[in-house]
């Protein structure tokens, strides 16, 4: 399984998402924007994402935390 976590600092959704994998012992990959990551390298990956966290599970946008945690 491939995850992406497009997250940013200070987002309390973004932290709760990436401990909810870490606990269920699933890897991911992080994409900060402002740290490496820019929101338009966000919005050329998802187009409509409005918010953050961005989750993509194989290549498939799930959502935010909500939605990660419906999907586990």
């Amino acid at each position: 399984m491939t995850v992406v976590v497009w997250s940013r600092d200070l987002c309390v959704y973004c932290d709760m998402a990436k401990r909810e994998l870490a606990k269920r012992g699933i890897e991911f990959e992080e994409r900060k924007i402002g740290d490496g990551w820019t929101k338009e390298q966000l919005l050329k990956e998802i187009p409509n994402a409005r918010t953050i966290p961005q989750i993509v599970i194989d290549g498939k946008v799930i959502g935010g935390y909500t939605e990660l945690i419906k999907c586990l």
